[in-house]
């Protein structure tokens, strides 16, 4: 734990960055935010028990963290809204760039980028009960 503990503070401070790009990236729509949100859940863990605490128990975020953390996968609502956010700012950038390869490099990521979020497992979900795992009846 020594590692840790002398790194301690350059985690939190990359948890706190990777935070507010998070947040940024709510509302711009060039700004990723999931990836941001999953790098501060990983730099809290080593440098501030506090915001992870905060991070895991959001209700928003939480569920998203816990299910990246626990099977390294993404929900399909979160895949889809990245997916119509990237196809919205690649619009935009051929609409507002004067250069025709600044969006064309940039969409080439975002489809890179997009192929693997797809490709990335979705969590389990919960089965229905059973008879033998529900509840007796009252």
């Amino acid at each position: 734990m020594a590692p840790t503990t002398r790194f301690r503070w350059f985690w939190w401070l990359v948890a706190y960055l990777a935070l507010a790009l998070g947040v940024i990236g709510i509302v711009l729509p060039v700004v990723p935010t999931v990836p941001f949100i999953l790098l501060a859940a990983f730099a809290a863990a080593r440098g501030s028990q506090r915001l992870h605490h905060r991070l895991l128990s959001h209700p928003r975020l939480g569920p998203m963290i816990t299910d990246w953390q626990a099977h390294g996968a993404l929900r399909r609502r979160a895949k889809w809204l990245a997916t119509v956010m990237m196809l919205l700012a690649a619009a935009l950038l051929l609409w507002l760039t004067p250069h025709l390869w600044i969006p064309l490099v940039a969409s080439s990521i975002m489809t890179v980028v997009c192929i693997w979020l797809w490709l990335r497992p979705e969590p389990p979900t919960d089965p229905e009960p059973t008879a033998a795992t529900a509840p007796p009846p009252d």
